[in-house]
């Protein structure tokens, strides 16, 4: 049989791996006589303290390696990460089908893969999960996992994926939870199809299942002005956001209490439309979803509120800091204080979407050329400073592949990038005082 094994991206100089003469380049094929298939089936294996790895070089000599090492001890091997399987849905509110063209060509990939979820945390909804597959999961103890719910009620459920026959998500769920799976769920909220009743049965069957369900994040629907030939569907408005946080944060509250941690969480969005104030930050537990943006402005505030109580004056400057449109009045109300407390001037400039619309209003979807369309004209002072949140990871350039080097040239200004949290922007501001 033709095992194709992990192809070894990196070593770590000093490392086990390369006391070993592993190289990049070499493949990984068997550890202890088992074939890899992925990085997961890497880590589950060396667990054990004696092993033996079956190698093909990158010159293609086979080799056999057997060492031992403590239980813990890491190895110092990179591997690239998994190509993901594609999703076969078609959600009605899917953010990948109202992209516009031009784009990164992954921005346009739809991933469907529960060792993303486990891995990274990913939302898969378990569509086209096979029995092999879930077999895995509970042999493994691939725990946690995010699983993207949106109804329990199978026809309904149906009708949001854009598919038929699907195997009921709860029987899915409860063979893990036998299994001791522990798993994070969400619910895009769609008003008028998976709100009211629907959601109410729907929190029900999950909130059943604590604590393998240990927590449930209902986030609303995202539209672009990208939705030619694709479902007429309702965005949240104020007014529905005023409504769903009175009725639900009652609710919320009575399962804290009944369930005796935090589990229902209300994305920080219904906040931030409906114009309310957020609940203290112990509310939200140990963040269990705050890469969902649930708990994102309430820990942002606490941070705030702990770091103006011990800054100190910096050298006068003149900045100027972009921010989504649905987070100005927060970061206005920091860097206010902020300017009071340093001496630095900071002016908030909330970066309207040309790219996707007015509904779309997170920092994270803000593009190079939006933000120069914003700026356009406009006095930037000693600075440009950028979230790190609008980038790409790693790579320094935005959604529309536009780099920081090219703004910085664009607009003619030194623009800067900082961890996008209030004592990140502060040593941003340190730093440029020392340059």
């Amino acid at each position: 049989m033709e095992v194709e094994g992990l192809p070894i991206e990196y070593v770590a100089p000093d490392s086990l791996a390369a006391e070993l003469d592993i190289e990049a380049g070499d493949t990984l094929l068997m550890i202890n006589g088992n074939p890899l298939r992925d990085i997961i089936d890497y880590n589950y294996l060396t667990c054990d303290e004696e092993l033996t790895f079956l190698l093909r070089k990158k010159g293609g000599d086979l080799w056999e390696i057997e060492f031992e090492k403590d239980a813990d001890e890491p190895l110092g091997i990179c591997f690239p990460p998994p190509t993901p399987a594609s999703c076969g849905n078609s959600c009605v509110f899917c953010f990948v089908h109202q992209l516009p063209r031009g784009l990164r060509p992954p921005l346009y990939v739809k991933d469907e893969d529960y060792r993303l979820s486990f891995l990274y945390g990913n939302y898969v909804t378990l569509s086209n999960l096979l029995p092999e597959e879930l077999q895995r999961i509970k042999e493994q103890r691939l725990s946690p996992l995010y699983i993207s719910v949106h109804a329990t009620d199978p026809h309904l459920r149906e009708q949001l994926l854009g598919r038929s026959q699907l195997r009921p998500v709860l029987q899915i769920m409860r063979e893990l939870a036998e299994s001791g799976i522990i798993m994070h769920t969400q619910v895009v909220l769609c008003p008028g199809l998976n709100d009211g009743a629907a959601l109410l049965k729907t929190v029900s069957d999950l909130a059943e299942m604590h604590p393998f369900v240990a927590s449930l994040a209902v986030v609303p629907l995202g539209l672009t002005r990208h939705r030619k030939g694709l479902p007429d569907l309702q965005p949240v408005s104020a007014e529905y956001a005023r409504d769903f946080i009175s009725t639900w944060k009652p609710r919320q509250e009575e399962l804290h209490r009944r369930l005796g941690d935090p589990f229902l969480f209300l994305a920080d969005e219904f906040f931030i439309k409906g114009e309310i104030e957020f609940p203290p930050l112990d509310e939200y537990g140990d963040l269990p979803q705050l890469e969902n943006g649930v708990g994102m402005v309430p820990l942002f505030l606490d941070q705030a509120t702990e770091l103006l109580s011990d800054i100190e004056p910096l050298s006068p400057a003149a900045v100027t800091v972009v921010t989504g449109c649905s987070a100005k009045k927060y970061v206005a109300d920091f860097t206010g204080e902020l300017s009071s407390r340093t001496g630095v001037e900071v002016r908030v400039v909330p970066v309207e979407s040309r790219l996707f619309g007015e509904q779309v209003t997170v920092s994270g979807l803000v593009t190079g050329g939006d933000i120069c369309a914003a700026l356009d004209g406009r006095g930037i002072g000693d600075a440009l400073l950028v979230p790190d949140v609008m980038l790409k990871e790693g790579e320094g350039v935005f959604l529309d592949d536009l780099s920081i080097e090219e703004m910085a040239t664009r607009l003619g200004c030194r623009v800067e990038v900082f961890d996008a949290s209030p004592r990140g922007f502060y040593e941003c501001l340190r730093s440029l005082g020392n340059n």
